[in-house]
Order: C-alpha cells, then structure tokens, then sequence
C-alpha cells in the first residue's frame, strides 16, 4: 500500500462554502477590514517612531504589537481575499506550512505581548514610584525579545511535527488558511503527539497567561479603588475595563478553537469563529490601547494640523 501512496504536493483551500455573489460582499467587507487594520497599526507604530515623547516603556510594547497585528493580518487575509474572487485556490505545500508557520509565531508572541503589557499597566498604575525602576530599558528588551522568540521556537515546534508527517491524499483543506488542527485532519499517520503538544501548548500560551493578566487587572482594579479622585478613577477605570474586555475575547475566542471539544463547534462555525478573531483583535487594539490615550490623540491631530497646513500653503 505505501508503493501506491502519493504524497500530496499542494493543497486547495476550500474556504467558504457560499454563492459567488456572497463571495464578492464578503471581499469587499473583509478588504475594507483589512485596510483599516493596516492603517490603524500603521498609523500608531508611525507616531510611536516619530514622536520621542513616545518612546516610553508602554509604547514600546505598543510598537510590537502593531508589529504583530499587521504581520498577522498580512499573513493570512491576502491570501483569503485571492481565494474569495479566484476560483482556482491552491496553495503549495511548502506555502501551506510557511503559512502556519508564520501565523503560529505571530499568534503566540501576541498572546505573550498582552500578558507583558498588563504586566506593564499593573507597574504604571499601583507602583508608580517605582515604575522606572522595574520597567527599565533592559527589562523590556528581555520581556519583548521572549515573547518573539517563545513565538517562533513553539511555532517551529509544531511545525516540525507536522512535517514528519505523510500527507497521501485528501488534499482539501476545509478552512481560508493553513490552519494546524484543519491540516492534521489530511495527514496519513497518527497524530496523537502534535494533539498532545498543541494542547500543551495551550496551556502554556493561553490559559496560564490568561490566568496573569486576570491576575494583573485584578490587583489593578483593586488599586483603582483606592485612588482618591473620582474622574481619575473613573477614566482608569474605563480603559482598564475596555483592555480586559479585548483580552478576554482574544483569549476566550483562542481557547474555544483549540482546548474546547471539537464536536460542539461544527467546522463552519469555527471559521466565523476564526474570522472574527483574525480580524476583530488586530482592528480594535490601536483603538484601544492607543487611539483612546491622550498623548497619542495629541500627536495625532498635531499631524493632521501640519498635513492640511500644508496642503493650504
């Protein structure tokens, strides 16, 4: 029987199973998502690098995860959009693990980034005599530089895994991308240990971090109470609730795909499921985490200011 075998070269990404007419509703809904998520990540990662004023710790984490988001993004939706007006929706079999590759370290670092920034934020807001200290510029060098390299280490892991594999056929891949747990399902051998690594890998980037930044916003919020003037501490408040609100849909959603019983969550739920959380992160966090800061908005309209100047001169 393995002489009769032939191992799978590419694959076809099935996508969505849906009219044509649907097919170009959903391009234009997702390019417009996707471009408003490039410029929303690029807008903040340009003011971070232009303004000095902004060159802080908190900024810094910022920075790296616009970096995340847009690298994530532009791993995945080019590709999706192709397939949605493209009938002919392969992709190479070296692509497909490139693919996975790529979108396990940039999931992977953005989970570990979110734990470092509400790590960040518990410092700022109930030890901030000595935020300098412990947010030091060595610190966060190390803290950024382990969330990329844990990142790409585990998504190297998995993927090694998966390439010690043999795909013979099917070759139809039920999912927009290169999805790990859609792509083992086409493998011809056992998967057992990439199931056993992947869940506790999961454990590892999400449900003990989850359980940390928990954790951080707790202790934040109890320190929140504490502080003596109301509008700062219902504007603390507010932010810090609206960061937690992002991170416990980015988590929940993550932890729904890959810890929860597959049976309960048919496959086409799990690519709206994945839709959402491959668009609906990356789009609110400059929101979010930037657009809604002070500073940031300051320089924001002290560039729209120069810009309409100087189209008027």
């Amino acid at each position: 029987m393995e002489e009769n075998q032939t191992m799978v070269t590419e694959f076809i990404l099935l996508g969505f199973c849906l009219g044509t007419k649907i097919h170009i509703v959903l391009f234009a809904v997702i390019f417009l998502l996707y471009i408003f998520t490039l410029l929303g990540n690029g807008l903040i990662l340009g003011l971070i690098c232009l303004d000095s004023r902004l060159h802080t710790p908190m900024y810094f984490f910022l920075s790296h995860l616009a970096i995340v988001d847009i690298a994530y993004t532009c791993n995945t939706v080019p590709q999706m959009l192709v397939n949605l007006l493209n009938p002919d929706k392969h992709i190479s079999f070296a692509g497909c693990m490139t693919q996975t590759f790529f979108f396990l370290t940039f999931a992977i670092s953005e989970c570990l980034l979110l734990v470092v920034m509400s790590y960040d934020h518990y410092v700022a807001i109930c030890q901030p005599l000595q935020y300098c200290t412990i947010m030091d510029w060595s610190v966060c060098n190390t803290l950024v530089t382990t969330s990329w390299a844990c990142g790409s280490l585990l998504a190297l892991l998995h993927t090694s895994l998966i390439l010690r594999l043999p795909f013979c056929g099917p070759n139809q891949i039920s999912h927009f991308f290169c999805e790990i747990l859609t792509v083992l399902k086409l493998a011809c051998a056992d998967t057992w240990l990439n199931k056993v690594v992947i869940f506790a890998a999961c454990v590892f980037v999400l449900a003990g971090p989850l359980c940390l930044v928990v954790v951080s916003y707790t202790r934040i919020l109890v320190g929140i109470l504490r502080i003596q003037s109301g509008e700062c501490c219902r504007k603390a408040f507010s932010t810090c609730s609206f960061h937690l609100c992002v991170v416990g849909i980015f988590f929940g959603s993550a932890i729904v795909m890959y810890m929860a019983p597959k049976t309960r969550h048919p496959e086409e739920q799990q690519k709206i499921l994945f839709l959402f959380y491959s668009f609906f992160n990356p789009m609110v966090n400059p929101l979010i985490y930037s657009l809604r800061n002070a500073e940031v908005m300051g320089d924001l309209r002290g560039l729209l200011c120069k810009v309409s100047h100087s189209q008027e001169v």
